[in-house]
């Protein structure tokens, strides 16, 4: 059997939420196998759906520039969260979103290469990095075109910790469109429609679900019908169009963007950090003590 390590147990409680001897176990019951934790804690009603990417650990700013009918959203990292107030590094965030909306470049390499009037964008990421003290790192970018009767909405969360960048057809209205934004932003959706579910997510969840609800002694007759609506719930749950609307719970946000004849077309939603590493010092020596 796989050793369970301290450091298994802590990723394992940071997807679920679980206590420690619960994640011990279910690793234990799995023979260390993460995924098959996730579930086997789910199944036993203890855990709710992981999703691999709320473990936000780097820090920096996400930012969205729009120019005309292109938009930039971008991520620079650096090392401590105090770097994400000052100046330099906030400009230098700007600059990026703002040059990749221009320049339009198809991938990392052709972004790094943009020119500034200080030489390119890798080198006056290291030239910050010198200035600053800190690693300053460009590490992502998507770029997103529109027609004339699309709008783009733009959102920035805590200065740009979160930003969204989501774009509505059938409406030229950017004020709405920055509204769907943030509730992209506060509610964090996986898809615009259920249409986007693949057949093999859809199959797992149902899975689980359908073992959730034998675990819980329910009569075989009834559990298709609970796994049926549990099923909704969950679509619900991960589908922009089918959220309650943050400014108007009383609406879907697909009946939001209806009231103006408009629709989701996308969303883009980068939070800084999203599955990366954070140094995270003694606290696998603080649950390796606890296990002894």
């Amino acid at each position: 059997m796989s050793k369970i390590t301290a450091a298994m147990v802590k990723e394992l409680r940071d997807a679920t939420g679980v206590g420690m001897m619960d994640a011990k176990k279910a690793l234990v019951e799995v023979e260390g196998i993460m995924e098959k934790a996730v579930d086997f804690l789910r199944e036993k009603g203890l855990a709710k759906a992981a999703n691999k990417g709320d473990r936000i650990a780097a820090e920096g700013l996400a930012n969205v520039h729009v120019a005309g009918n292109t938009a930039a959203i971008v991520e620079v990292n650096s090392e401590t969260d105090f770097v994400s107030k000052n100046d330099m590094f906030v400009n230098l965030v700007a600059k990026i979103a703002k040059l990749v909306a221009e320049n339009k470049p198809a991938n990392m390499e052709e972004a790094l290469a943009i020119t500034t009037e200080n030489g390119t964008i890798e080198k006056e990421c290291l030239e910050a990095t010198t200035v600053i003290g800190e690693k300053i790192s460009f590490r992502r970018f998507e770029l997103v075109e529109k027609t004339d009767n699309q709008a783009f909405g733009a959102y920035l969360h805590m200065g740009g910790r979160i930003a969204v960048l989501a774009t509505i057809d059938g409406t030229t209205d950017e004020d709405m469109a920055k509204d769907v934004a943030m509730h992209v932003a506060a509610i964090n959706p996986r898809y615009v429609s259920s249409e986007q579910v693949s057949a093999e997510e859809l199959d797992h969840e149902k899975s689980v679900l359908t073992e959730q609800a034998l675990n819980e002694g329910k009569p075989a007759n009834i559990v298709e019908k609970m796994v049926e609506g549990r099923m909704q719930k969950f679509l619900a749950e991960i589908c922009l169009v089918d959220q309650p609307f943050v400014k108007d719970p009383d609406m879907t946000v697909a009946k939001f963007t209806a009231t103006k004849n408009a629709t989701v077309k996308s969303f883009i939603r980068f939070e800084v950090g999203e599955g990366m590493e954070k140094r995270e010092e003694n606290f696998a020596e603080e649950v390796a003590n606890q296990m002894k």
